[in-house]
């Protein structure tokens, strides 16, 4: 995971428990009902952390497998490049090859210059 998502994630989990806790602080219930409602809601994070954990794991995965299939795919196009590349060159090389032994059997006239 990247720094910045991993702060983004820690600040919204943070900003999540501190509105929660001053939700309840200010709402207007007995004081017995609200301790209830903030154990039950302190009890609930560690399950909430792990979903939450889960998904952000199984995201990453996910990015990973893309990443590597961009890779392989990526890897596929340049060996093809190469393997024309060569090809090309290796035409060109006969080509010139064929050519400079054409002009030693059959100099230019020096008349004709």
């Amino acid at each position: 995971m990247s720094n910045g998502a991993g702060k983004f994630l820690g600040g919204f989990l943070v900003g999540s428990a501190i509105g929660t806790l001053v939700g309840l602080w200010i709402a207007p219930k007995s004081s017995k009902r609200t301790k209830r409602l903030l154990r039950k809601s302190a009890n609930a994070l560690p399950e909430i952390a792990e979903e939450l954990t889960a998904n952000v794991q199984h995201q990453a995965d996910r990015l990973t497998e893309s990443a590597q299939k961009t890779l392989v795919e990526a890897l596929e196009r340049l060996q093809t490049a190469i393997a024309v590349g060569q090809a090309a060159s290796q035409k060109l090389r006969q080509e010139l090859s064929v050519s400079l032994t054409d002009s030693e059997r059959n100099p230019p006239d020096n008349d004709s210059l």
